[in-house]
């Protein structure tokens, strides 16, 4: 681990299922009020791919069943498939508001997580690493948190420096069943959401400027309560039961 980043406080976390025609509209309306995010390749997105853990009871799993408040999960995510940057991430939700806390781990870190491993950080090590691996350390022993499902899909990110404003269109949401596989070329992947639906998140600090409100306004657009990983788990429980 070489980083750790906290990001300053709480924010606004708006999500909306789209179809293929309102993610084309969408990024027409903000292209030219919003920035390209500067890690996106020419095409304007990358890929992102994220392991998720939960306990042996699936609590994470059931507290976004039931829309707990607060709950908090914990990820492994890397993009482009590209084992050079990984990030443990910790994202908490409360009142309608969500953070991210995270820090690096090395390759072989991740391998040993993803893999189901527990990290053999001695007390020293992990009196020095960052709060979100001490945690999350402490979940591994105390509530066997292992690696439950791989969600994939193709980001296409825009940002605004008023506001603090991010806006993103998921596309083509997959879930994995095989978590080990994160770093593989062509993991085994299955669809989570209905052929032409995708995910558009709005994410911002105070207030999300007018111009952007109008921008985003379609007149049919819902806001829900959407967990990627909800969505994603529920595939993979649905394989399982067809495999078993």
């Amino acid at each position: 681990m070489t980083e750790e980043k906290i990001r300053p406080g709480w924010r606004h976390e708006e999500k909306y299922r789209i179809d293929a025609q309102d993610a084309v509209l969408i990024r027409h309306r903000i292209e030219d009020l919003l920035q390209a995010d500067v890690h996106a390749a020419a095409s304007g997105s990358y890929e992102i791919r994220s392991v998720y853990f939960d306990d042996l009871y699936d609590t994470c799993y059931r507290k976004n069943e039931a829309g707990s408040d607060p709950r908090a999960k914990f990820r492994i995510r890397c993009y482009n498939a590209d084992s050079q940057r990984i990030a443990l991430e910790k994202k908490s939700k409360k009142n309608l508001m969500t953070r991210k806390e995270s820090c690096l781990l090395t390759y072989e870190q991740a391998k040993v997580l993803i893999e189901g491993g527990v990290l053999s950080e001695d007390a020293a090590a992990l009196s020095k690493a960052s709060k979100v691996l001490q945690e999350f350390c402490l979940l591994q022993r105390t509530r066997l948190f292992r690696p439950k499902v791989m969600v994939v899909y193709q980001r296409m990110p825009f940002v605004m420096t008023a506001g603090n404003v991010r806006i993103t269109l998921d596309l083509n949401i997959a879930a994995g069943w095989r978590p080990e596989q994160l770093f593989d070329a062509h993991p085994f992947l299955k669809p989570a959401m209905e052929a032409g639906r995708h995910l558009l998140e709005v994410k911002y600090d105070a207030l999300l400027p007018r111009s952007v409100q109008q921008a985003l306004e379609l007149g049919h657009l819902q806001r829900e309560s959407f967990s990627k990983y909800y969505l994603c788990r529920r595939e993979e429980k649905k394989i399982h039961e067809y495999l078993w």
